[in-house]
């Protein structure tokens, strides 16, 4: 019986010990995600973003404060000019991204989302679309490969974070 119980106990222990290794690398996203939060300054937000146009704004922006244009390009729902427009956004945004960056989240974020980056350091805006692309999973429209396209300011945007209809939940307003 002794002898069984030590075999047992030998065994546990070095399932649990198998586990534990196993489960430290197979969650490389999950730490890396922790990694890139805790390196970068926090994502002030206004408006209601969904869990998966948060997670990908939050990303961009990283990115960017990184000067990441290929890890910028990888988030892109359409390859199409993808790295042109990561590289402008980089070149135009990253240097302020390093600062307080605002999200503004406007419309209500089921399958897309339209956000005005405001970047605090050099008062710059920025409107992005993040959106789930044909894979199912979240992304961002990258299609300004022009750079005078990439760094206008939106015209309908307002000039600070949560000015108009970005705190409105989706939900229509009786009337």
């Amino acid at each position: 019986m002794v002898r069984k119980a030590r075999l047992t106990g030998l065994t546990l222990a070095g399932a649990l010990a198998g586990g534990l290794l196993t489960g430290c690398s197979s969650d490389d996203g999950s730490l890396t995600y922790q990694t890139d939060y805790s390196n970068h300054q926090p994502l002030r937000v206004v408006g209601y973003p969904s869990t998966g146009s948060l997670e990908t704004v939050q990303q961009a922006v990283w990115r960017l404060a990184d000067g990441d244009a290929h890890g910028l390009a990888a988030l892109a729902v359409d390859d199409a000019h993808a790295d042109a427009t990561a590289r402008n956004w980089v070149k135009a945004f990253g240097a302020a991204a390093k600062g307080e960056v605002t999200a503004d989240f406007y419309d209500e974020g089921s399958v897309r989302q339209v956000v005005v980056l405001y970047f605090t350091k050099s008062g710059q805006a920025k409107e992005i679309e993040a959106r789930i692309g044909e894979d199912d999973a979240w992304g961002l429209t990258l299609a300004e490969p022009d750079p005078a396209k990439a760094t206008a300011r939106p015209t309908w945007a307002p000039p600070k974070p949560g000015g108009s209809g970005s705190r409105t939940s989706g939900t229509p307003s009786g009337g």
